[in-house]
């Protein structure tokens, strides 16, 4: 384990201290705590505030201001939530009553039609709605998944939240060894599961259109998928009004091509498929982090 710091060990603390409140609450109570706690972080992370306006303001012309407002407002409320049923993520129970009522789940033939290939698979998804509940969703339909994930700087919530997401059978795969892992993984014929939407720096990415501006994005699953002709199939979760969750996949996706532009066309297509996505409710995204990013890099950008 990394070396661990007396801030460190205050955050865990925290974390702990809060996952004890949130877990004696019914289900609803706790995410209504988590609803509030994400209106005040507003006022309390100002700069995240700033950044997620900003995000939504550039990509989002056609909304106007005090549309901006109230879907930021609900974007903060949205990740309040996430946070709190991430603390709580364990305690859902395969077939268990209520738990019955809360994921419903379309499109799972598409999945099965890609794993019938043998090949392994690639889940295409994005930080929207609650990601993380794929690893309970798709395992209630048998399907284990592996997933790519950024470690957290802090070790000891790092092994809190991998153990949390392991729960249902998921194995966690550090992006920090990146195409090595996703490779293996997918030669044992596994499903992986690949969060597309994040900032990566060259080389390993290139500039694709996201939501009308160059945003950089690793080519590593286009690669990947055009090399060894793994099927990608797209999966998405949205947050419901009552916080029941939709889950669906879209059919498979066999990517062809060779050579930098087929990369580079690929890479959009899949981006194109979660900005899609993400229009189905913009509140639901994760516009509080640095996904655009200007650099003065000789990197073929899409036209759209």
């Amino acid at each position: 384990m990394a070396s661990v710091s007396l801030k460190h060990r205050l955050e865990y603390i925290a974390v702990v201290a809060a996952a004890a409140v949130v877990r004696r609450l019914p289900r609803q109570k706790a995410l209504a705590l988590g609803k509030a706690l994400g209106r005040v972080s507003m006022k309390v992370l100002p700069s995240r505030y700033r950044l997620a306006k900003d995000n939504m303001i550039a990509a989002l012309p056609e909304l106007s201001a005090a549309e901006i407002e109230t879907n930021i407002r609900k974007n903060f409320e949205h990740i309040g939530i996430c946070g709190v049923e991430m603390l709580r993520f364990d305690m859902f129970q395969s077939g268990a009553g209520v738990e019955e009522e809360i994921f419903h789940s379309e499109g799972m033939p598409f999945l099965e039609e890609a794993l019938a290939l043998d090949r392994g698979v690639l889940l295409l998804s994005a930080h929207l709605g609650f990601w993380e509940v794929g690893s309970f969703a798709l395992a209630e339909h048998d399907v284990q998944v592996d997933i790519v994930a950024k470690p957290l700087k802090n070790p000891l919530t790092e092994r809190y939240f991998s153990e949390l997401r392991k729960n249902f059978g998921a194995e966690i795969l550090s992006s920090r060894k990146g195409a090595r892992r996703i490779l293996q993984s997918l030669k044992s014929k596994h499903v992986v599961g690949i969060l597309l939407d994040q900032h990566i720096s060259p080389p390993g990415s290139v500039a694709v259109n996201f939501f009308g501006r160059p945003a950089f994005t690793t080519t590593a699953v286009a690669n990947m998928a055009m090399k060894l002709q793994v099927p990608v199939v797209p999966v998405f979760c949205l947050r419901q009004p009552d916080n029941s969750y939709h889950t669906w996949a879209e059919p498979m996706l066999l990517l062809s091509g060779e050579g930098e532009d087929a990369v580079v066309e690929n890479t959009q297509y899949l981006t194109d498929i979660i900005e899609t996505a993400i229009r189905k409710d913009v509140s639901q995204w994760f516009w509080m982090h640095k996904r655009w990013r200007e650099k003065k890099q000789k990197k073929k950008v899409m036209s759209q």
